[in-house]
């Protein structure tokens, strides 16, 4: 897997695999800020966490991301909404 990292990557972006674990909340605050993080693995980067609002690589319509949003809910609560249909 190869990264094609930006030539204007800055050292706020990037985050260790350990931090991003550990306060994954404070990466994702960062994210939102910078754009994207890039997570570090063995001192080469491996992920790219983005703000899906922010990013122009991935354009997603109104619909789109509130088709993401629900599957994502519908996923998480699928049991209570299983039992719900039930009644």
């Amino acid at each position: 897997m190869s990264f094609c990292l930006s030539a204007y990557l800055f050292t706020k972006q990037i985050v260790s695999v350990l931090e991003a674990n550990q306060n994954f909340s404070r990466v994702a605050r960062k994210a939102e800020q910078l754009g994207s993080v890039i997570i570090f693995k063995g001192n080469k980067p491996k992920y790219k966490l983005i703000d899906l609002e922010q990013d122009t690589e991935i354009e997603m319509t109104a619909d789109e991301k509130i088709d993401f949003v629900a599957a994502r809910i519908l996923e998480k609560y699928r049991k209570a909404f299983e039992e719900l249909a039930k009644s």
